[in-house]
């Protein structure tokens, strides 16, 4: 028994660990989790069903109708006939006002004008206009889980320098303690290092709290549990040029061709449609007047024929939709123009940033070299009692001051470049 909790254990302990998820699929968990993406599915099914629609208007349309009626008057034979009709003997009492008829009627198109073609494009068009607007509130999620996942990569940072220098603390605290134990040092001195270390363990609480509410939105975005393990850093390839892949782009097109197709049906509605077209009913009267102007027994009678029908009213205001449809695309170029050239602006800006930030890092490294040479040397003057413990605190916290600062602008310096991904979608 003892021997299969070993091998259990030793199993165990052999299984690799849960790699944290990098940035990349931390977006596609959040697309993933995010409730919209219901959205899509219901898109296509909303496309399917208006495109089964349209293909239905080619099918024969059948249709049933039942009526009776009394008439104020009917036809009628003349009174002469009428008279002529009696002086035979013959009875012909003439149409009754009470008239009843059960119909059916069956028509097929033949040809529709390029309705349901352009009612087909405009399904299309529809749904790729709404999975557009769903793509653009994915992409602004994305940014919200980068922002995130920058958040705390400074933080852990930031956690991970404060650490090194409560290290650092400690180990001049257990220098000074030995000070003071021999008489060389005062109580005061130990007091120091003591208080800077319950500083900075006071911001190091207020950087885990912070960290850890970080986290906890990470994890509501990506329907996956953040563990307190540190997140990688991605790496940071900078998109050349500015031409820019955004998906509004691309929205602002479709949207373009949308009514460029509702234009396109403006000129449908002013072609004529042909179809063929049956009708039967059975009632009273029939189609043939003058054998129930005799007798009232009911009949069946069928029509059949070809129609036109053309809505010569649309010719009305054809001009006016064409130059409400005319002013939308324009008022979509603008927009486009205008978002174009603001994405450019901030792309400018980002790297402008960049820029910035990379220069501010080459002065960063020289800048903690140089803070570490005067800690060190503070030490060994310590240790000759040429300065007292101030001036070392002093030295230590400037050091690790320099130190977040650099570590801070290479963090900065990747969601810089990530904000530039961004802008340009690239």
């Amino acid at each position: 028994m003892k021997l299969k909790l070993l091998s259990l254990f030793f199993l165990l302990c052999g299984l690799p660990a849960v790699a944290q998820p990098d940035l990349d699929e931390c977006k596609q968990m959040a697309r993933k989790h995010y409730p919209l993406i219901r959205q899509y599915d219901l898109i296509s099914q909303s496309k399917e069903f208006t495109l089964s629609n349209v293909s239905h208007s080619w099918l024969p349309q059948l249709g049933l109708s039942a009526q009776a009626t009394y008439q104020s008057d009917v036809v009628r034979w003349p009174e002469q006939f009428e008279s002529m009709l009696a002086m035979q003997g013959l009875d012909m009492p003439g149409l009754r006002k009470d008239q009843y008829k059960v119909q059916i009627d069956l028509q097929q198109t033949i040809w529709d004008g390029g309705k349901s073609k352009a009612d087909r494009d405009i399904a299309q068009l529809e749904a790729e206009n709404s999975r557009l607007s769903a793509d653009v509130e994915m992409y602004s999620l994305e940014k919200r889980v980068e922002d995130i996942y920058f958040g705390i990569l400074l933080l852990q940072e930031q956690r991970r320098q404060l650490e090194d220098m409560m290290t650092r603390l400690r180990n001049n605290l257990d220098y000074v303690n030995t000070l003071v134990e021999n008489g060389i040092a005062m109580q005061t001195d130990a007091d120091a290092v003591h208080v800077q270390i319950l500083t900075a363990n006071q911001n190091l609480s207020q950087i885990n709290a912070k960290e850890d509410s970080f986290r906890k939105m990470l994890s509501l975005f990506i329907g996956k549990e953040i563990g307190a393990d540190e997140l990688a850093a991605p790496s940071g390839v900078e998109p050349m040029g500015y031409d820019s892949q955004r998906i509004e782009l691309k929205l602002f097109d479709s949207q373009i061709g949308l009514l460029q197709a509702k234009e396109d049906m403006i000129n449908v509605s002013l072609t004529p449609k042909f179809s063929l077209f049956a009708q039967g009913y059975y009632g009273y009267p029939g189609l043939n007047m003058f054998e129930n102007m005799v007798s009232s027994k009911w009949s069946l009678n069928g029509i059949v024929g070809i129609r036109m029908n053309w809505n010569i009213s649309s010719f009305y205001s054809s001009k006016t939709s064409r130059k409400q449809i005319r002013n939308a695309m324009d008022n979509l170029e603008l927009k486009r123009d205008v978002f174009t050239f603001n994405s450019r602006l901030q792309a400018e800006q980002e790297n402008a940033e960049i820029a910035h930030i990379r220069a501010a890092l080459k002065d960063d490294d020289k800048i903690v070299e140089l803070r570490v040479r005067v800690r060190e040397a503070a030490e060994s003057r310590l240790q000759e009692g040429v300065i007292d413990m101030n001036d070392l605190l002093g030295k230590i916290i400037d050091e690790s001051a320099a130190i977040i600062t650099r570590s801070t602008h290479e963090i900065e310096l990747l969601k810089a470049i990530y904000d530039l991904k961004h802008t340009l979608n690239r």
